[in-house]
């Protein structure tokens, strides 16, 4: 497999197979994805792997707090408070497309709520990460968490494995923090879903778009 074989292959997956994954191939991606660029080679990045009793623990965890409806402080804005166009189009597309690929109706929230849901469950995925930094850490730094989680998922393509990086964990960093022992002066960044791809499940039948580069792109000279 080729570099822009991955690259084009990854995508977010939302439904996974129960099937195990090797411990040994789950470090081997997240030890080689390390040698992602970083600027003055800070390494801002932490990772805490979960698989087994540890995952099964949390997601029980979490399933109860949203059965009582409970909330927590997100550790930071995940998408800014007034996103304009063409931004703010296009999450409501990707969202309106995935509904759709589900056959729930925008007028069904109970059921949009319900199906959402499964973020916290890590969509049956039976491995996750989650990525945490030095809440000293500014924007420069977050940009290297970006560089080192698409290593990420690009070495879990060439594994012939499925990712979905979410960052609706950060709406429960208390709950994440404790399952992870996560210090004080880290901040929880986001979670990634970690697995076999259920291909059969119809919520991976979506196909997301990207803008034309006419839209982004400009050469000069």
């Amino acid at each position: 497999m080729t570099l822009s074989e991955a690259i084009a292959a990854r995508r977010s997956v939302r439904g996974f197979l129960p099937t195990p994954v090797d411990p040994a191939v789950l470090s081997g991606i997240v030890t080689k994805a390390a040698r992602a660029a970083t600027g003055g080679n800070l390494q801002p990045w932490h990772v805490d792997l979960l698989t087994g009793a540890p995952l099964a623990a949390l997601k029980q965890t979490i399933a109860a707090k949203l059965w009582r409806g409970e909330t927590e402080e997100p550790a930071y804005a995940i998408y800014p408070p007034d996103l304009v166009a063409p931004y703010r189009d296009r999450r409501f597309a990707v969202g309106e497309a995935l509904y759709g690929e589900l056959g729930i109706p925008r007028e069904d929230k109970a059921a949009r709520r319900l199906w959402f849901a499964r973020n916290f469950q890590f969509f049956g995925a039976p491995a996750a990460l989650f990525c945490s930094v030095d809440r000293r850490m500014g924007p420069p730094q977050w940009a290297d968490l970006g560089m080192y989680l698409q290593n990420v998922m690009l070495l879990a393509v060439e594994a012939g494995l499925a990712t979905c990086a979410q960052e609706c964990w950060a709406m429960f960093p208390e709950t994440v923090g404790t399952a992870i022992d996560l210090p004080p002066e880290r901040m929880l960044f986001c979670g990634m879903a970690i697995g076999v791809e259920d291909i059969a499940d119809p919520a991976n039948a979506l196909r997301t778009q990207r803008a034309d580069p006419a839209e982004w792109l400009t050469v000069h000279g």
